[in-house]
């Protein structure tokens, strides 16, 4: 789809979560909707994730991922959770950019409750549903599906722009422009598993399920799937904002095997050779060169997005 179209498309679906009451019991049981995350790196988006969640969860887990014990993140993440009455599950110190890591504390948490459900969502992540979550569950339960799907829906500013986020800021008019464009700069995987009992096990960067006998959930269906033709959810991923260049770079830089540092280099590049080829393009038809804070990397992603979008 196009970035008007999804736009179009997301009239309906937003109420879903944004405009829905407290998790509704099914049939009386004593399950609950439990949120985790894991906030690591910097805590940008961490204020507007929350909001997004908060008075649809029975119980919200963070863990704060810090890189080394005066890392910042603690410190300003216990002053975001604060605001919600939260504190945080668990504060790690470990080696940076392991997403690995990542994976096994959602796994670790989502087992407390192994017979809830559970939405899984990285800091930067906000889903919307087609139909409220409760629904879904109820259908879930009388089915016997244990997961639900979806994928990436990229958001950036207008123009291609890269916004400061605050929290005063409206992300979805900050961010309006929405399209898909990182699997065609890095092929990043755009599947994610959204929402599952806490005993099903998602396989690194939440992409699939891993199953016991050391299969996982790739592949058009899969019976415990919930269908997607009833639900495919859209993560709207709100990595795009003035602080991506940097944390693309040093992800990129990134030793650890589990970091994926090729596939961030890669986008890293795609920027910078676009950025080559403007500023070259620019000269060309002023004959000067231009200020290089007026030569900005948000210009590519626009450019991209257009191409990929």
């Amino acid at each position: 789809k196009t970035a008007y179209e999804i736009r179009l498309s997301l009239v309906g679906s937003e109420m879903c979560i944004r405009d829905s009451s407290k998790f509704i019991r099914i049939n009386n049981s004593e399950e609950e909707m439990n949120l985790v995350t894991v906030c690591g790196h910097n805590t940008t988006m961490l204020y507007h994730m929350l909001k997004h969640y908060y008075l649809h969860m029975d119980e919200i887990f963070v863990v704060l991922y810090a890189h080394h014990s005066k890392d910042p993140i603690i410190e300003q993440g216990l002053e975001i959770l604060d605001k919600f009455n939260l504190q945080p599950h668990e504060i790690i110190v470990d080696e940076p950019f392991n997403w690995e890591k990542v994976t096994e504390y959602y796994n670790e948490v989502k087992l407390l409750k192994p017979n809830d459900w559970w939405i899984v969502a990285d800091d930067d992540e906000l889903q919307l549903y087609s139909k409220p979550i409760e629904t879904i569950v109820q259908e879930c339960e009388e089915f016997g599906y244990e997961f639900v799907t979806g994928g990436f829906v990229d958001r950036i500013g207008d123009n291609g722009d890269f916004p400061k986020i605050t929290k005063e800021s409206n992300l979805w008019e900050e961010m309006p422009e929405a399209g898909f464009f990182r699997y065609p700069l890095s092929k990043a995987c755009p599947n994610k598993v959204t929402m599952m009992k806490g005993s099903v096990k998602v396989c690194s960067g939440q992409h699939y399920v891993e199953f016991p006998d050391g299969t996982s959930s790739w592949g058009s269906e899969h019976p415990k799937r919930y269908p997607i033709e009833k639900n495919f959810t859209q993560v709207h991923h709100f990595k795009w904002d003035y602080s991506v260049l940097d944390r693309l770079q040093q992800v990129g830089k990134s030793s650890i095997g589990e970091s994926w540092g090729e596939e961030y280099q890669l986008m890293y590049d795609e920027i910078k050779d676009n950025i080559n080829t403007l500023l070259s393009n620019e000269i060309k038809k002023t004959d000067k060169i231009p200020p290089a804070q007026e030569i900005q990397f948000k210009k590519m992603i626009a450019i991209s997005f257009v191409k990929h979008g």
